[in-house]
């Protein structure tokens, strides 16, 4: 069902730090992610979600669940938000892709941000 939140992201200055932190605050798992600066995967036991380095202060991002990027992030932009564009010009890598799906950052028409997520396709 798309727009449940489906994957959470938490920006952090040292990953590491990170993951130590919120490993013995919460129990939460980690493994590798393929992220730049030594991000991970976190397995929270309900929302899958992720921390990257390189971030400090940021705010937990909160993605909601779509099932075309595209057609998704179209509708964004007709009702007056914004989305930003993936880092990189070849969109999101395809290990990525496979792995996680395809997200966006966003902000809706009063400038709040959210994301959108279409989850990895199976089969």
């Amino acid at each position: 069902m798309a727009g449940e939140p489906s994957f959470f992201e938490i920006g952090v200055a040292d990953p590491e730090r990170g993951r130590a932190f919120y490993g013995a605050l919460f129990g939460w798992t980690f493994e590798p992610g393929t992220t730049e600066g030594g991000g991970f995967a976190l397995n929270t036991g309900g929302v899958p979600g992720g921390i990257h380095g390189g971030d400090p202060g940021a705010t937990p991002y909160l993605f909601f669940r779509v099932d075309d990027l595209d057609a998704a992030a179209a509708q964004v932009r007709d009702l007056g938000g914004t989305v930003d564009e993936p880092a990189d010009e070849s969109g999101d890598s395809d290990e990525s892709a496979a792995r996680f799906g395809r997200f966006r950052l966003c902000r809706d028409d009063q400038g709040s941000p959210f994301g959108l997520h279409e989850p990895p396709r199976s089969g």
